[in-house]
C-alpha cells in the first residue's frame, strides 16, 4: 500500500485504478537482476497495517526465513511523503539507519516518482530498494530462497498447482484485495455501486467454493490462501464500515468466516496480525473519507477464536511439512493488537 503525494485518497475520475508500475528486479538464485539470494543481505520492510505487506509477513515466517532475511516495520501512519519508522528508538531503523522509507527508494531512484510502497525489499550494503513488487516477491520468498526454507516448510506455490492459483490469484486481486479499495476510493456513486456488485458476486462465488472444500486450492495452503486471508482480516474491522462495503460482514458468510478463523488459527497467519494497527491506519490516514480521524473502538475480536470446525472437510495444512515455531523475538503482535479470547 502507498504513501501518497496528496492527502486525497478518493479518486477523481469517478472509478479508483491503482498504480501498478512497480520496482520488478527480481533476487533470484542466479542473480540475473544483480541481486542474488544471499542470506543477511537484504531487509523485508513491511507495515502490519497493510494487507499486501501482511502477505509477505506471513509468507517469510511459514517458510522460516527470519534468521536469512530481516525485518523492519513501519508504523500505521504515515504522511504525504512516506512511511516512518516511527516504532523504532529515535523513530530510525536500526538497521538501515533511516527515519523513512522513502529514502530507501531515493537510493535506487533518485526522486523517485511514484507512491512509496510497503511490502520492499532492501538490500543492505547499499540502502537501496530492490524490489517492491509485492505479488511476485512472495513468490520468490517460495521459489528462489529454498535453499533456506526451514524444516518442514510449506510448498506454497506448488508446481503442480500453479495455474490454478494463478488463476484464483488474478480474480480475488480484482474483485476482493483491490475490489473494496475501489469501493472505498470510488469517486461518485456509479463507480462505488459497480464495484460494490463485484465485489459481492466474487465473495458469494468463493463462499460457495469454500463451502465443500477447506483450502482455495488443492488441500494444504497455498499462496491463494495468503492473499486472501490478508483482506478477510481486514473486512469488518475497516473495509466493512470505512469502505462500505456493507452488504454483509465477514461474520455473516457461514464459509467465509469459518475459512477466514481456520486460518487466523493457524501458526503463521493470526500471530502476524495487529488489529490496533490496522484500524489506526486506515481511520487515520484516510483523512478525505474519515476527516475526524476518529479510530472505532469495535468490533470485538474474541470470535477469531472460537472453533471453526473446518478441519471436518479434511486437508493438511502444511501437507507433508510441520507449522512454524514460536514467532521470532521482538516480532510478537503487541497485547493491545491481538485478538484474545474472553
Amino acid at each position: 500500500m502507498a504513501s501518497s503525494t496528496t492527502t486525497a485518497y478518493v479518486s477523481g475520475q469517478g472509478s479508483f485504478e491503482r498504480d501498478t508500475r512497480y520496482i520488478t528486479t527480481r533476487i533470484t538464485r542466479d542473480g540475473a537482476d544483480g541481486y542474488p539470494v544471499e542470506p543477511g543481505r537484504y531487509r523485508l520492510i513491511a507495515a502490519r497495517a497493510c494487507p499486501w505487506a501482511n502477505r509477505a509477513i506471513i509468507v517469510r515466517r511459514l517458510l522460516g526465513l527470519e534468521g536469512v532475511i530481516s525485518m523492519g516495520l513501519c508504523g500505521p501512519t504515515h504522511d504525504e511523503r512516506s512511511w516512518t519508522f516511527d516504532l523504532d528508538p529515535g523513530g530510525v531503523d536500526p538497521v538501515l539507519g533511516i527515519e523513512r522509507l522513502q529514502e530507501a527508494y531515493f537510493r535506487r531512484v533518485p526522486d523517485y516518482p511514484r507512491g512509496i510502497t510497503v511490502p520492499a525489499i532492501v538490500d543492505v550494503p547499499s540502502g537501496a530498494v530492490v524490489t517492491n513488487d509485492f505479488a511476485q516477491m512472495t513468490i520468490d520468498l517460495s521459489l528462489e530462497w529454498g535453499e533456506y526454507h526451514r524444516d518442514g516448510a510449506p510448498e506454497l506455490y506448488p508446481q503442480r498447482l500453479r495455474d490454478e492459483i494463478d488463476a484464483i490469484n488474478a480474480v480475488v486481486y480484482k474483485d476482493v484485495n483491490n475490489g473494496v479499495y475501489r469501493c472505498g476510493f470510488a469517486g461518485d456513486q456509479r463507480a462505488y455501486e459497480r464495484s460494490y456488485e463485484r465485489l459481492f458476486a466474487r465473495l458469494d462465488e468463493l463462499e460457495e467454493r469454500l463451502t465443500t472444500r477447506r483450502y482455495l486450492v488443492g488441500d494444504t495452503i497455498t499462496e491463494a490462501d495468503v492473499r486472501l486471508f490478508t483482506t478477510l482480516a481486514r473486512f469488518d474491522p475497516v473495509y466493512h464500515g470505512h469502505f462500505k462495503c456493507n452488504r454483509q460482514k465477514l461474520t455473516e458468510f457461514p464459509a467465509l468466516w469459518a475459512y477466514a478463523r481456520d486460518l487466523f488459527q493457524t501458526p503463521g497467519f493470526g500471530d502476524t496480525v495487529d488489529f490496533a494497527q490496522i484500524k489506526r491506519h486506515y481511520y487515520v490516514v484516510h483523512r478525505d473519507i474519515n476527516p475526524t480521524q476518529i479510530v472505532p473502538a469495535g468490533p470485538a475480536l474474541a470470535n477469531w477464536l472460537t472453533p471453526h470446525h473446518r478441519e471436518q472437510l479434511g486437508g493438511r495444512p502444511f501437507g507433508d511439512g510441520t507449522p512454524p515455531g514460536p514467532v521470532a523475538a521482538g516480532e510478537e503482535v503487541a497485547a493491545t493488537g491481538r485478538a484474545t479470547s474472553t
